[in-house]
């Protein structure tokens, strides 16, 4: 009994950062084209996120740069910006390089952007399979999910909503502390 009590508290005191995350956001993921993993409890840290899966070879593809321009305009005040490159709709870059060229070089992109991994279905990754029980499942790419510093999805929009639209704004600016 004693030993579970004191690996209960070495557990809880080893990550104190991850207290308040939302249990579906403990996951490691890779970063795009890179050996580095990220754990997205780490990214969120418990801030509003809007989370996106992506394509590199898509008519909505350009949404790149706005997505970027929505991290730079509400990053100072704690957006985080995921973006979950996926090749469910056969749209993503054959290898990792190119579709990291398309992100990173193309179109600027500077929040984080996760391997390819699939976002619907059966084999949905963790975190697009709770984005799915709280709300719906990507109908295309490009689906944008305001979740809240909690975990909390908030407002879904579908590929054809720009990120510069003011109705996905105003969903951010509504989850921002």
């Amino acid at each position: 009994m004693f030993r579970s009590s004191v690996m209960m508290a070495a557990l809880s005191l080893a990550s104190p950062a991850f207290a308040d995350c939302a249990g579906y956001l403990d996951v490691e993921m890779r970063k795009l084209h890179s050996s580095e993993v990220v754990n997205l409890c780490e990214v969120a840290a418990g801030k509003p996120l809007l989370i996106v899966n992506t394509a590199s070879h898509c008519g909505y593809t350009p949404q790149f740069k706005q997505l970027e321009a929505v991290f730079q305009k509400y990053r100072e005040q704690g957006l985080q910006v995921v973006g979950f490159a996926s090749d469910d709709f056969r749209q993503e870059a054959n290898d990792e390089a190119e579709a990291a060229e398309v992100c990173y070089v193309n179109y600027g992109v500077t929040f984080t952007m996760l391997a390819p991994s699939h976002v619907r279905g059966d084999g949905a990754n963790p975190v697009f399979a709770e984005l799915a029980r709280q709300s719906e499942a990507p109908g295309w790419n490009f689906n944008k999910y305001v979740v809240d510093g909690a975990g909390s999805v908030v407002a879904h929009f579908g590929s054809s909503v720009s990120p510069d639209s003011t109705e996905l704004q105003m969903a951010i600016e509504g989850v921002l502390p």
